[in-house]
């Protein structure tokens, strides 16, 4: 009876422990929706000083630790673009419309901390078929 005992409070020890593990994961995936990487890629644009034109097209892309949030990106701190991301990456166009320094940055519901941006440098953009040569910046 001692050793029948001892074995159902282990199983009620062990399916209260597997209960709070749970709990803690639910909780977990939405609280902590993070971007934790920027990058753009410059695509055919080629510049002295910079790659990056006004008026031509780029992708910015977010790495994120949830991937059915949201993720909303910004160019110096103005919101230009939301996206939903797939396998834990977000995508979006970006066509930049001023020349200078751009930061761009994204974030994911609901946390809404930036913890990863990107600095570039813009110049002015001129189209040359699918390229874009860049002069300035």
């Amino acid at each position: 009876m001692k050793d029948r005992n001892s074995r159902m409070r282990v199983g009620a020890v062990a399916g209260a422990f597997g209960a709070a593990v749970v709990a803690t994961v639910g909780a977990a995936s939405g609280a902590g929706a993070t971007v934790t990487q920027m990058g753009m890629s410059p695509g055919i644009s080629v510049g002295s000083a910079t790659n990056y034109g006004t008026g031509c097209t780029y992708q910015a892309r977010a790495t994120v630790t949830d991937v059915i949030e949201p993720v909303v990106f910004y160019d110096n701190g103005v919101a230009f673009a939301v996206a939903r991301p797939s396998g834990g990456v977000a995508l979006v166009t970006w066509v930049p419309t001023t020349p200078g320094p751009h930061t761009i940055s994204a974030v994911q519901a609901p946390d809404d901390t930036i913890v990863a941006s990107l600095d570039l440098r813009v110049g002015t953009g001129m189209h040359l078929g699918y390229s874009c040569i860049v002069s300035g910046g």
